[in-house]
């Protein structure tokens, strides 16, 4: 055990720290807080995240920055030998290369590799255990973990201690913006969804219904496959 920088003790997981890893979250020098209580991440809100308030129904009252709703112009999904021919192509379902999705990519690691906390949630996507999938959600807000909290389905203890490895991971560094000179983007704004590499990359909004629709977008495309 280890004390982050901001004093908080950190319970060293060798498996959640490989399998951030392989993302290239550096947990040698974030502090990873998985599935955090309710009360734990109100408290970080209030404490780290600026203009935080509870309302009188006691609810936890934030901000999402300048986005206050959904980007659809600045989404786009990753057309790869798996997507090319199954992905109705348009104006609703825009591509972008891989190269762009790892610059993407990159650029959100590099964000919260600089941060003293981070948030992993581990949840599902759908009920049925045999259909249902492991949505990982790392965020470097403790508003955007306890959204995720709520819009997936909480593992048990027991469910959470054999999570394994995730179907797909939500990279949420949404604080941090996007290259608008990267090919493909349209603004500061990218919320990317590779299905190759089972990851979502968002950058430039901090509005949380875009996991959820993210999640949806998923949902939507792997669950026909899946029959």
């Amino acid at each position: 055990m280890t004390k982050s920088p901001a004093g908080s003790i950190h319970k060293h997981d060798p498996e959640l720290e490989a399998s951030v890893g392989k993302d290239g979250i550096d947990y040698t020098r974030v502090n990873l807080l998985r599935n955090t209580s309710v009360a734990k991440l109100y408290e970080d809100a209030l404490r780290y995240e600026p203009g935080t308030s509870i309302s009188s129904a006691g609810a936890l009252v934030t901000s999402s920055g300048k986005k206050t709703g959904r980007s659809p112009r600045d989404k786009r999904i990753v057309d790869e030998e798996s997507t090319t021919e199954d992905i109705w192509w348009g104006p609703v379902n825009t591509k972008m290369s891989e190269h762009a999705f790892l610059i993407n990519h990159e650029r959100a690691v590099d964000y919260l590799n600089t941060r003293e906390r981070l948030y992993v949630f581990d949840g599902y996507a759908g009920w049925d255990p045999k259909y249902r999938l492991k949505i990982r959600v790392v965020c470097a807000r403790a508003y955007h973990s306890l959204f995720m909290h709520n819009m997936l389905i909480r593992p048990t203890e027991e469910e959470l201690k054999s999570y394994g490895e995730p179907d797909f991971t939500i990279l949420n560094a949404g604080a941090f913006p996007a290259n608008r000179y990267t090919t493909g983007m349209t603004s500061n704004t990218s919320v990317s969804i590779n299905f190759k590499l089972r990851q979502m990359v968002i950058l430039g909004t901090e509005y949380a219904g875009e996991m959820k629709k993210g999640v949806f977008t998923i949902m939507h495309y792997l669950m026909p496959k899946a029959g």
